[in-house]
């Protein structure tokens, strides 16, 4: 059985190195599929892990941090429940698990919009409840009357048949990253059908959400961008290089821009992969594509994702676009 506390206890180990080799993978130019595993090292990657970020006049804060005590558990008892939830992937040919935050009060007898929350390379389907306190985070939200009461659905983006975070030093070996890709069809074509036979989930685009952290914000814009038919609101905290080239992400602005309810970008200003945002931001703006974009004071951290995910939940599900 999962250990939830360990999760939480060994998170920041892993997050950390998978971090740093990211940033090794992004200053060599290199994708996750052209890395080769035994090139990297955490010695090697510590080496670029310091090089300056370069900010552009425009990389600036959007919003203040959080506030103190926003991912802690509520005190009023006004909290909702998780769960493991299980489907089945024709992807991977196995039995998979997510795990489901359900609001307080949840009633079948309603339908609720759904925000499908994406992990980081070194992580799992704990990694936003158990790391990131996610669920505390909406719970504080729901009972400030701040966001309409949800569903978050927290899946494993490794879509393989082993789908363990690997040990840090195989977190690049091609069939890694190629889990992370196939996650797409995974989520598509099987888990969204699952959830919403399951739970009271609206069917409606406009009542569906995608976000994720540095590798699952990348896999949040390369699926969202893709598929306007199946998602109106798009996040990416810290998007890691797997994320396409910005032309490919919005090959049709004018689609973008008619259909999205909001895309939110983010990033820390002592990130090294901030490049990767950078170059999304600019050119969303050359295309004129609205969005948000929230540069904070953070690295590659559960701080900035923690805080984002805050601001950007916020945002979702309103009868108005976001701008």
């Amino acid at each position: 059985m999962f250990n939830k506390n360990r999760f939480t206890q060994n998170a920041m180990v892993r997050t950390v190195l998978a971090a740093i080799v990211i940033i090794l993978a992004a200053a060599r130019g290199a994708t996750f599929a052209q890395e080769k595993p035994e090139q990297v090292s955490p010695e090697r990657a510590r080496a670029k892990f310091g090089r300056p970020v370069v900010l552009a006049a425009d990389d600036v804060r959007a919003f203040p941090d959080a506030p103190a005590g926003f991912n802690k558990p509520p005190t009023n008892g006004i909290a909702g429940r998780t769960e493991v939830f299980e489907y089945d992937s024709t992807v991977t040919g196995t039995r998979r698990k997510a795990v489901v935050y359900l609001p307080p009060k949840y009633s079948s007898d309603q339908q609720y919009p759904v925000l499908y929350l994406l992990h980081g390379i070194g992580g799992n389907e704990w990694e936003w409840s158990g790391y990131i306190h996610a669920d505390a985070i909406v719970d504080n939200l729901i009972s400030a009357r701040k966001v309409t009461p949800i569903i978050v659905v927290m899946p494993n983006g490794r879509a393989l048949a082993d789908d363990r975070s690997p040990a840090p030093d195989k977190t690049f070996a091609p069939q890694n990253a190629e889990g992370f890709a196939k996650f797409e069809r995974d989520l598509l074509n099987c888990l969204i059908p699952a959830v919403q036979a399951k739970y009271s989930a609206s069917t409606n685009r406009e009542q569906r959400a995608l976000a994720g952290l540095s590798m699952g914000g990348g896999q949040s814009l390369n699926f969202g961008l893709k598929h306007l038919d199946m998602f109106a609101w798009v996040g990416g905290f810290s998007p890691a290089p797997n994320t396409k080239p910005p032309a490919e992400l919005v090959p049709d602005p004018a689609a973008a821009r008619e259909r999205l309810k909001l895309l939110y970008l983010s990033c820390g200003n002592r990130d090294g992969l901030i490049r990767v945002s950078q170059g999304v931001h600019a050119h969303l703006k050359q295309q004129n594509l609205p969005h948000i974009w929230n540069v904070d004071d953070h690295g590659h951290d559960r701080e900035t994702w923690g805080s984002n995910l805050y601001h950007f939940v916020q945002r979702l599900f309103s009868t108005t676009k976001q701008k």
